[in-house]
């Protein structure tokens, strides 16, 4: 009998290239999305959608259980936090297998303050980073970090929400009273912290029992939509590649055995180098994976979305060397089109560069 996935938020971007991944690793699979919002469900590569509430509505739970019955579902991989979260406060009421970290690691990793804190006392490398507990606290925690460029951001959430760069308190206490006065953002809901010059690295992990399982690692070099952004940086890459970092990995697997030493699930670190050149993990991404899963699915000797859907069923997976490691691989992304991953070999296959003149071409020089 095929297995069947449900995945949330069909129809997105991450909806999406999670439904492309498990085509590439897995013909087999029956795959069925299901979202909230029609017009997004719409849009599903899958090959079948249900309607359903959305993930705080009270009617959440007992559609999404009508869903998994009717598909007759084996596992479900929310990847968006809500979906993450909601589904992991019901794991124990849904009628398939959910494979995901503890509801503690998941509460933890969510806070972005509490989680530096907690590595830091692991002797993880993190940026130095301090809590604005008022606007009038910002002056001094500014001189506490004694730098010229402080990274001023909001504690929860994705996609570099509410982060910029900030050369004095006047300017971050202005950034910090826009959202209090334009989003209702408190506050207490922001860091201040150590500005990271350097690399910007992803790695992507899944782990059962405490076990690393396997792991992949990637480097952003541009980011989608960045120049419209205060920051000019996102999570969201629009062009990285694959690179072999051993340190980012070591770095990366002390930073997830912080989180327990039983963790299961898929876990998803965000890290920038410092000015010494060492990487800082500044996030992660608990119980999902991010959005350019593709890269870490359609390059090296293992798929990461169908391993952790074996991994779900509780099937036996022994790699004998989780870094699964290959180098330039580019993923390119940009709205309305779907991702690109290619070798460097590639990237100019069937292009020709008119930046010089053709070979055999004669100018039209006067005499």
């Amino acid at each position: 009998m095929a297995t069947t996935v449900l995945v949330p938020g069909a129809g997105t971007g991450a909806g999406n290239s999670l439904i492309r991944s498990l085509r590439a690793g897995a013909r087999g699979y029956r795959i069925i999305g299901c979202h909230d919002d029609r017009f997004y469900l719409k849009k599903s590569t899958a090959d079948a959608n249900y309607l359903l509430p959305a993930p705080a509505h009270p009617g959440y739970l007992p559609s999404l259980c009508a869903a998994i019955r009717a598909g007759r579902v084996n596992v479900v991989i929310p990847n968006t936090d809500p979906a993450v979260r909601r589904i992991s406060a019901v794991r124990r009421r849904l009628p398939c297998r959910v494979f995901l970290p503890t509801h503690a690691a998941l509460t933890l990793c969510g806070d972005k303050y509490r989680l530096t804190t907690r590595l830091a006392a692991c002797g993880v490398p993190v940026p130095t980073t301090y809590p604005v507990r008022r606007r009038s606290d910002v002056a001094r925690v500014f001189s506490r970090l004694g730098r010229r460029r402080v990274w001023c951001r909001i504690r929860t959430g994705g996609a570099s929400r509410g982060a910029v760069p900030v050369t004095s308190a006047a300017q971050a206490v202005a950034w910090i009273r826009y959202w209090e006065d334009m989003r209702g953002v408190p506050a207490r809901a922001f860091t201040l912290s150590e500005y990271l010059p350097g690399r910007d690295f992803a790695c992507q992990s899944l782990w059962r029992d405490g076990r690393l399982i396997l792991i992949k690692t990637v480097e952003r070099l541009s980011y989608f939509g960045g120049g419209s952004q205060p920051s000019g940086v996102s999570s969201i890459a629009a062009l990285a590649k694959t690179v072999v970092e051993p340190r980012v990995v070591e770095i990366c697997t002390r930073a997830i055995r912080a989180l327990g030493p039983t963790v299961s699930g898929a876990f998803s670190v965000d890290l920038k180098e410092n000015a010494r050149g060492i990487p800082c993990v500044t996030e992660i991404n608990a119980g999902r994976f991010i959005t350019m899963m593709n890269l870490f699915d359609l390059t090296g000797r293992h798929n990461m979305a169908t391993t952790y859907v074996r991994l779900a069923l509780g099937e036996e997976v022994s790699i004998d060397k989780p870094y699964d490691a290959v180098t330039d691989y580019y993923f390119v992304r940009d709205v309305d089109t779907t991702p690109a991953v290619m070798h460097a070999d590639q990237l100019f296959a069937g292009i020709r560069d008119a930046r010089r003149p053709m070979p055999g071409r004669l100018s039209h020089r006067r005499r």
